[in-house]
């Protein structure tokens, strides 16, 4: 399952070791609508469904009842300038079914309350400046912002 190299054996002291695997998995949003139990993963082309399920429920202790996969064509570009075709790479998509009474739902990073009060606060500091820059500016009519200190 691993292509690393490990120490030769030494004797005297105990060999660690630890296993790790090649493999990998990257959460993604639907494509499709999806049930709340569906998450969707873009695994690496050598795994099978039976390492996606060992790999969640091993690593990550989640319980997992299905796994369906399906391998995904790369997309198809061209050369604007040297009109040559190249081809990204094909991945694998592996769609996870979790139990009915679990539900995967993606956390909301940036929240809405957050932003417009930042946003609210940026306008209300630009307003200041501006009113300073005006009051600084207001005997010299006709000179550049730039040229002022």
């Amino acid at each position: 399952m691993s292509t690393r190299w490990y120490p030769l054996y030494q004797r005297g002291n105990p060999q660690l070791r630890i296993l790790l695997p090649n493999f990998w998995l990257k959460l993604v949003r639907h494509s499709v609508p999806q049930p709340p139990n569906v998450v969707e993963f873009i695994v690496s082309t050598e795994m099978t469904r039976i390492d996606i399920k060992n790999y969640l429920e091993k690593i990550y202790n989640v319980p997992v009842v299905n796994v369906r996969t399906r391998i995904a064509m790369g997309k198809t570009h061209q050369d604007k300038l040297k009109g040559y075709i190249t081809k990204d790479d094909d991945y694998k998509v592996a769609y996870v079914t979790l139990p009915r009474e679990h539900a995967f739902k993606f956390p909301d990073i940036f929240p809405k309350m957050d932003r417009e009060e930042k946003d609210k606060k940026s306008l209300e500091e630009a307003k200041e400046g501006y009113k300073k820059y005006i009051e600084r500016s207001k005997d010299r009519p006709g000179a550049p912002g730039w040229f002022s200190f």
